[in-house]
């Protein structure tokens, strides 16, 4: 039985990944963090997600719960995000990690740091998301540079970093299938007389809006035709079964860094 640990245990993600895990087969909550400073720490996990009592209280530290478990599941913020893969790293464990919004300094330290630890760094780990990074790539290599590309996301208005780790991986994957450096074609919003669109751009727009859990659109747009490849997440719950599946596929694998395409045997 797979002892998991998740952090940002009372937030929107922590709380369906908790709801989740209740009944999988192989893995059971062995602990729960918060930020210190939580209304939430010290109360069991359980009547803080809206679930029976479970004997666990959320802890304000993870060095104090993570002697408990063998994985963590985090979906929070990067800085403690980070701080947390380094105790992972150094206490040999297992971790899932949903987070996004990095800078390019702190992706190196994960990078670095995945060879001590068996760490599975998704920005969306939705099933569908995941299929959806695969035929993207596969339609660029067909279509090569006779359509131009647009991505189209839309979040809540409480999401925090744009355009979404998922519409940036669209457009690595895009790219990367295409032969195109994204840093040089990249292009994340337009105004004013910006002339006429280049051939190998890649557009990336971002909507921000209610309460919309997720919506990612790829937009192949030629002459006389367009085909467009749309997700949409209707809750969070799908994001919640991908991360618990991640966590039991990843503690027995060999060191290193993984993605959901690993998890789902996509590549």
């Amino acid at each position: 039985m797979i002892q998991a640990i998740v952090s940002g245990a009372a937030g929107r993600m922590g709380g369906r990944i908790i709801h989740m895990m209740e009944g999988v087969e192989g893995i059971v909550l062995a602990g729960a963090v918060e930020r210190p400073d939580h209304p939430a720490v010290g109360k069991d996990v359980g009547e803080v997600v809206g679930l029976p009592v479970k004997g666990i209280k959320v802890s304000g530290s993870l060095n104090e719960v993570l002697p408990k478990g063998q994985v963590l599941i985090e979906f929070t913020h990067p800085d403690p995000s980070l701080a947390h893969l380094r105790e992972v790293a150094a206490a040999g464990k297992a971790m899932v990690l949903g987070t996004t919004g990095f800078s390019p300094a702190q992706v190196a330290e994960i990078h670095a740091l995945a060879p001590r630890t068996r760490l599975v760094f998704a920005p969306n780990m939705s099933v569908g998301v995941n299929l959806m990074f695969k035929v993207v790539a596969d339609i660029a290599r067909v279509l090569k540079d006779g359509y131009d590309v647009e991505i189209v996301e839309a979040h809540h208005r409480l999401k925090k970093d744009a355009p979404s780790g998922t519409a940036i991986k669209l457009a690595q994957v895009i790219a990367h299938a295409l032969g195109r450096d994204l840093d040089k074609v990249g292009v994340y919003e337009r105004k004013g007389i910006i002339g006429e669109r280049t051939q190998e751009e890649i557009g990336v727009q971002t909507v921000r809006a209610g309460d919309i859990v997720g919506e990612h659109t790829v937009l192949f747009g030629g002459i006389g035709e367009r085909l467009e490849i749309i997700h949409r997440a209707h809750s969070r719950d799908n994001f919640a079964r991908g991360a618990v599946r991640a966590a039991l596929w990843v503690v027995p694998q060999p060191p290193g860094l993984y993605d959901m395409q690993d998890v789902l045997e996509l590549k």
